[in-house]
């Protein structure tokens, strides 16, 4: 036989190799490839995990989530949940039906709840607060853009048990009235150590603080009381003036306000400024919002109106009206 001959018997007659041990090197090299690669995205996935549960660095802010559901267009009120970690609460503004939305922290809407006993004028901000081991959130129908109401609503409701479609009613609700003529008000948060209700008026300047107890005894018309008024508004720029007065107006106008959990700080949101008021151990409020705030530029949001402390208090949420809309988280 000639060598090729000889080669091709030899081939003839070696034993067949079964194609499944033929193909066991490459199906190993797969599986062992393909488990490199569920390893490097479950610690990718972890370590993602980790940077979301730190919040930004002081000074600075984060895109958390995107609001991008129809219904949540118009969002002039946040306030995250003391009851159910993760969860923040959101409202609409006028002219819509009277709802609350659980938001998670990525945007995504995950129930909404509708509230009965109580009429929506106009919704403009909202508080959660922990008094007597109960967990609430405070709805402020008080917006008045033509200064016509002679009488302003403040609906107190329990959080529910569950994150679900539910009808919910107001534990209590405040009837009240400026002491000296309409006002607009975008602007209320709770200091539920103090059982304190504060309201900053958002056109006038500077801006009015007024209060109000939570728990007033009885239902009769209650009247905010004018307790001072915010130092260290950002006045616009002589430039910002001549170029665009409309603008200049409404980048000082403040639209919403939150105490912190720990109850030091007050956060005031303008449309184009955040401003923090620390509050010492032996003041009030009226004393820390008369002192110099620390005050940053917000990140960018098409009308910024609604702001909450995180439950844990380590940084603030902030929104706007229009969708899509981004949600950010801002260190203090």
């Amino acid at each position: 036989m000639s060598p090729a001959s000889e080669r091709h018997a030899a081939r003839a007659a070696a034993p067949a190799v079964p194609a499944a041990r033929a193909s066991a090197p490459r199906r190993w090299r797969w599986l062992i490839a393909g488990s490199l690669l569920a390893a490097l995205l479950a610690a990718a996935w972890t370590l993602w995990r980790a940077h979301r549960a730190q919040p930004p660095a002081p000074g600075t802010s984060e895109l958390a989530g995107m609001l991008l559901d129809p219904q949540l267009s118009e969002i002039s009120g946040l306030a995250a949940s003391r009851r159910h970690p993760g969860v923040l609460w959101m409202h609409d503004d006028g002219g819509n039906p009277e709802r609350l939305f659980a938001v998670a922290e990525n945007g995504d809407r995950l129930a909404t709840a509708r509230i009965e006993g109580a009429i929506k004028t106009d919704w403009e901000d909202m508080a959660a607060f922990e008094l007597d081991g109960r967990h609430y959130l405070l709805i402020a129908d008080t917006g008045d853009n033509g200064g016509l109401r002679r009488s302003l609503q403040l609906h107190i409701i329990e959080e529910p048990e569950r994150i679900e479609n539910a009808r919910l009613k107001p534990a209590w609700s405040i009837a009240f009235r400026w002491p000296d003529g309409a006002r607009d008000c975008e602007a209320v948060a709770v200091d539920a150590a103090r059982r304190q209700i504060l309201l900053i008026s958002k056109k006038r300047q500077p801006p009015e603080l007024f209060s109000l107890p939570l728990m007033p005894a009885g239902n009769a018309l209650q009247t905010a009381t004018r307790i001072g008024a915010l130092a260290g508004i950002p006045e616009p720029d002589a430039q910002l003036r001549q170029s665009n007065a409309f603008r200049a107006r409404l980048q000082g106008q403040v639209t919403a306000a939150d105490v912190s959990p720990d109850g030091r700080t007050l956060a005031v949101m303008t449309y184009r400024y955040l401003l923090l008021y620390p509050r010492q151990p032996q003041q009030d409020w009226a004393q820390a919002v008369a002192g110099a705030p620390r005050v940053s530029e917000l990140p960018w949001l098409p009308q910024a109106e609604a702001l909450g402390w995180s439950a844990d208090g380590r940084f603030l949420y902030a929104t706007g009206e229009f969708i899509p809309a981004p949600l950010y988280r801002i260190a203090p």
